[in-house]
């Protein structure tokens, strides 16, 4: 995992802020939310009040929305034969909201 990615997924769950290279991610204090954007493209938001997680490649299929998305807890995401799959099942690519099965945990990252 590149160290951005790490960088990234850190801030992420931990209310922070990142401007770096083709990644921001910040943390609205009103909506309490953090949102996670590559190349201005939202492809994850997580609702720190009601511990949701939800996540979308905006359509576009490439190896690093992919390794982005991979940080975050309960994702894994594979490709077959050009296809993604989201934990195991068939993934278009929408916007899809992450269930935790243990509770959400930082160190869970």
């Amino acid at each position: 995992m590149r160290k951005i990615t790490e960088e990234s997924a850190n801030a992420f769950f931990n209310k922070g802020k990142l401007n770096k290279q083709n990644m921001q991610v910040f943390y609205d204090r009103f909506d309490q939310t953090s949102r996670m954007l590559l190349h201005n493209n939202c492809i994850a938001t997580f609702d720190h009040y009601n511990k949701q997680l939800k996540i979308s490649n905006c359509g576009w299929f490439t190896p690093t929305t992919k390794e982005r998305l991979n940080a975050l807890p309960n994702v894994d995401i594979k490709q077959k034969n050009f296809k993604w799959f989201l934990n195991g099942h068939l993934w278009d690519g929408k916007s899809v909201t992450i269930i935790s099965k243990r509770g959400w945990s930082i160190n869970n990252i």
